[in-house]
C-alpha cells in the first residue's frame, strides 16, 4: 500500500510538472544572416567550436530542379560565423564533396561522420577544429561501414551514431547502433544492440538526462522495379548506457528527416521541429508542392507525453540543429522535395 501511495504521488507531480513550453510563446524566432550562396544546402554538416558557428558541405540542384532534370551536385565549402550579427565567412575545405553525414559539437571540434557525395556513401570521420582564424581537419577512426541519411548524438564523451543506409542505391535501412568512447586511449567504434524496433534512416536523435533517443525516420523496402520505397515511422526509442533500450511513447505522426539532434530544453524534454510525415509522398505536381509539416512536437520524459505546441517559421528537413551561445540553430536545408534555402533560423 506504501509503494502504491508513493507511486501515486509521482504520476501526480510527473502529470503537473510538464516542462516544455506550453505554447510558442516562450520560444522566440529570429533569422541569423544567411548563408551565401543564392540556392543554400541540403544535408550539410554543422556546429561549433572556439565560440563560431561552423557550416559544410551539403548539396543542392545549382542549374535546373530535379523535374527539370537537374543534376544533385555535392560541396566541400566550409562558411564560419563569428557573432550573430557578424558575416559569413569562406574559409578551408572538407577533405572532399561530403553531405548527409553526421555532424556533433565537441569541446575538441566538431565531428562529421559518414555521409556520402554523387557516387558513394562514406565511413569517414574527422574533426573539423577552429583554431586563430585557421581550419584544422584530424582523422577518427572510420565507421564499421559506409553510412549517410542516419542520426546521432553525444552523452558525455561517447558518440552514440543509429540507422541510415550503407549505398545510394539500397533497398534496406539498416539497423545499426554504433558508440565511439572519445577519451579512450585507442579510439573504435564499438557496435551495441539496436533498438527493438525496425531498421530506420533519417530518424531523429536526441539526449535528454544521459539518455539517448532515436524517434521516428523511414525503413525501405523495394518495389516491382527493385527501387526504394520509404515506410514512414512514427515510433520513438531510448536508450540507456550500460542498461539496453525501451520503447517511448509513439509520436503523433511521423517526422522523418527532422532537424537532429532535437534541441534539449532546460529539465526533461526535447523539441522535433518539422520533418516528412509522409502526407504529400505522391504529391503532384512538385513544383506546387506547399511544402513540408511547421509543426514542433515536444516530448516530456517525466510522463511519456507528445505535445504539438505551434509550429517554426518555415519546415526544414535534411539538416541540423546546433546550440551556439544563446540560442539554437537551423542551418539551411530543404523546405520542399528538391528545392533548398540559404537561410539561417534560430531559436531562444
Amino acid at each position: 500500500m506504501i509503494a502504491r501511495f508513493i507511486f501515486g504521488i509521482f504520476i501526480v507531480v510527473a502529470s503537473s510538472s510538464v516542462s516544455y513550453p506550453q505554447s510558442m510563446e516562450a520560444i522566440r524566432w529570429s533569422q541569423l544572416p544567411s548563408i551565401p550562396d543564392k540556392i543554400g544546402f541540403a544535408g550539410p554538416f554543422a556546429g561549433t567550436h572556439s565560440g563560431v558557428l561552423l557550416v559544410a558541405g551539403g548539396a543542392n540542384f545549382p542549374d535546373k530542379l530535379p523535374w527539370e532534370g537537374g543534376t544533385k551536385v555535392w560541396y566541400d565549402s566550409v562558411f564560419i560565423l563569428d557573432k550573430p550579427d557578424g558575416q559569413w565567412k569562406v574559409t578551408g575545405k572538407l577533405p572532399r564533396p561530403l553531405g548527409y553525414g553526421v555532424s556533433l559539437s565537441t569541446s575538441e571540434g566538431i565531428l562529421c561522420i559518414g555521409g556520402s557525395d554523387a557516387n558513394q556513401h562514406y565511413p569517414d570521420c574527422f574533426r573539423l577544429q577552429w583554431d586563430h582564424g585557421e581550419l584544422y581537419t584530424s582523422s577518427l577512426p572510420d565507421l564499421p561501414k559506409p553510412c549517410a541519411n542516419f542520426s546521432g548524438a553525444v552523452i558525455g564523451n561517447t558518440v552514440y551514431v543509429a540507422g541510415g543506409i550503407e549505398t545510394p542505391t539500397s533497398t534496406n535501412a539498416l539497423k545499426t547502433f554504433w558508440s565511439l568512447d572519445l577519451m579512450a586511449k585507442e579510439l573504435h567504434w564499438q557496435e551495441l544492440e539496436p533498438w527493438p524496433g525496425p531498421a530506420r534512416m533519417l530518424g531523429v536523435a536526441a539526449v535528454c538526462d544521459d539518455l539517448f533517443y532515436l524517434a521516428s525516420g523511414a525503413d525501405l523496402s523495394n518495389d516491382e522495379q527493385g527501387k526504394p520505397v520509404r515506410k514512414y515511422l512514427n515510433d520513438a526509442y531510448c536508450y540507456r548506457p550500460g542498461v539496453g533500450w525501451n520503447r517511448i511513447a509513439d509520436l503523433p505522426k511521423p517526422a522523418v528527416a527532422a532537424p537532429t539532434p532535437a534541441p534539449t530544453l532546460e529539465g526533461s524534454s526535447f523539441l522535433i521541429l518539422s520533418g516528412d510525415d509522409g502526407s504529400l509522398v505522391n504529391f503532384q505536381r512538385l513544383d506546387a508542392h506547399p511544402g513540408f509539416p511547421k509543426s514542433i512536437l515536444a516530448y516530456d520524459a517525466l510522463t511519456d507525453n507528445w505535445k504539438t505546441i505551434g509550429e517554426v517559421p518555415a519546415g526544414h528537413v535534411t539538416t541540423s540543429i546546433v546550440r551556439w551561445k544563446d540560442r539554437f540553430v537551423m542551418p539551411n536545408g530543404e523546405i520542399r522535395p528538391g528545392v533548398r534555402t540559404p537561410t539561417v533560423w534560430s531559436f531562444k
